[in-house]
């Protein structure tokens, strides 16, 4: 019987022996299984090249101010060509503004003007009538009072006395509209005369590269176009501004001679009414 259970243990030894082992086995071959599979999962290390820096794309030019604008082109059509054209636009724009500044003063109400040298005439007279005048300012008051100077003398010397200083005036007005004109003139002549001597560079430019290059030709006819360009755009400008002064002065040419002629029929009702 000891031998029966001691063969019973051996065998039981044996068999537990040979199901640790089979396990351990089962362990190591599940292990080996899990370590090839993350193996063949992991990706190969890539090699590491050096990241290729993209250019950066510069950032846009903020856009440029219309003065800037402006001093570039003045520098790009040289400035000998470019001064006379710049000298012409400051000097016609400085007549042109005092011109208008002189206009704008020069208006006179002249409703109101012969409303108050009417009542004048019936309440004083000639000669508050002249106080009147006197104290208003532009070329009608002035008129008034030549006209009126001349009351003595009879009604046709007063219409020859407005007549003849009804010219006067107009003369006054028409002051420094001439200069005006010959810068409007001259400003594009002198951009045509930039123009032709810039031609002449680059043609001179060109003989002296012996070649004809796009670059030379471009950038000379460039240069030489900007005068141009230059000088239309001052006559433009200036022409703008005398048209606008001469309707400014026919206007007030007209209205002088509507109220020279109310004045002188005021002055033949006062007269007959004495």
């Amino acid at each position: 019987m000891k031998k029966l259970f001691a063969l019973l243990a051996l065998a039981g030894f044996l068999v537990l022996g040979y199901q640790s082992q089979a396990q351990e086995e089962s362990a190591d071959t599940t292990s080996t299984e899990v370590d090839t599979t993350a193996a063949e999962s992991t990706p190969d290390p890539i090699e590491t090249t050096p990241a290729v820096e993209e250019p950066v794309a510069e950032e846009a030019e903020a856009p440029q101010s219309f003065h800037q604008i402006i001093k570039d082109k003045f520098i790009e059509g040289d400035w000998q060509f470019m001064t006379p054209v710049l000298i012409c636009l400051i000097i016609g724009l400085a007549i042109s503004i005092e011109r208008i500044i002189t206009l704008n003063l020069a208006t006179t109400n002249t409703d109101k003007l012969l409303a108050t040298v009417e009542d004048a005439l019936a309440n004083g007279g000639v000669e508050a009538a002249k106080e009147v005048t006197r104290g208003t300012r532009g070329p009608v008051a002035s008129i008034f009072t030549q006209g009126l100077m001349r009351m003595s003398e009879g009604i046709e010397m007063v219409e020859k006395s407005i007549i003849a200083y009804g010219s006067v005036e107009m003369g006054r007005l028409e002051r420094g509209l001439v200069w005006v004109s010959l810068f409007i003139a001259l400003a594009p002549m002198l951009g045509f005369m930039g123009t032709v001597i810039g031609m002449i560079g680059a043609f001179d430019a060109i003989e002296a590269a012996g070649d004809i290059s796009p670059q030379i030709v471009a950038n000379g006819i460039k240069i030489a176009l900007l005068t141009t360009v230059a000088g239309l755009i001052v006559g433009i400008i200036l022409q703008v501004f005398y048209n606008y002064l001469v309707s400014k002065i026919d206007s007030l040419v007209n209205q002088m001679e509507d109220a020279s002629i109310t004045l002188v029929d005021l002055l033949v009702k006062h007269k007959l009414s004495k």
